[in-house]
């Protein structure tokens, strides 16, 4: 029989889980910022045999440095979730020492759920609770793009002063020598 959860994220539970990201030290803000973010699960629980299939979605949001100005980025979160939980001891790595335990596995798995298999995470569990949370730091976590931008419009700082360009100006060379070329200075046509 299916099951619905919700799921609060609070930001002591949003800031841990991107407290290791540089996009968010460089905002250098307090470890317990209460502006981090937060977010919410909507999940649905399956169970077939041993395996417990969720299905739903994680919304919020996450604070975190624009990677060209370094100015706050508020960036939102919006993410399918589709995973199984399967008991640790037939997790696919345990038994691969033994090469059959992980078809045996997958072949279990496939006659119970069919999605495509680049769709599904697998997440171990023992006894009889689930526990959500790596689940979601990580699905937190691939939601913050490599790059963040505050805008596509962003100028960045100066890498001559450091001035933010979408706040100010600057009569700096914006292209500064790279003392490893010089050399070609040297050269004639």
């Amino acid at each position: 029989m299916p099951c619905h959860r919700r799921v609060e994220l609070g930001p002591a539970f949003v800031g841990q889980a991107v407290e290791t990201l540089p996009m968010r030290q460089a905002l250098e803000r307090p470890a317990e910022d209460p502006e981090v973010g937060s977010g919410a699960a909507e999940l649905d629980f399956y169970v077939e045999g041993e395996n417990v299939f969720a299905r739903g979605t994680l919304t919020g949001h996450v604070a975190v440095a624009c990677s060209r100005c370094i100015g706050p980025v508020d960036l939102a979160i919006d993410e399918p979730l589709l995973v199984t939980f399967m008991p640790a001891s037939r997790m696919p790595d345990a038994d691969a020492a033994d090469g059959e335990g992980e078809e045996k596995a997958e072949a279990d798995e496939d006659a119970a759920f069919d999605p495509d298999a680049d769709d599904i995470d697998l997440f171990p569990y023992t006894g009889e609770e689930l526990d959500l949370a790596p689940l979601l730091r990580e699905q937190i976590l691939l939601a913050v793009p490599y790059a963040p931008l505050c805008s596509e419009s962003c100028q960045g700082l100066c890498p001559v002063c450091g001035i933010d360009r979408n706040t100010g100006t600057c009569d700096c060379d914006a292209t500064p020598a790279d003392p490893r070329w010089s050399t070609l200075k040297t050269l004639k046509p």
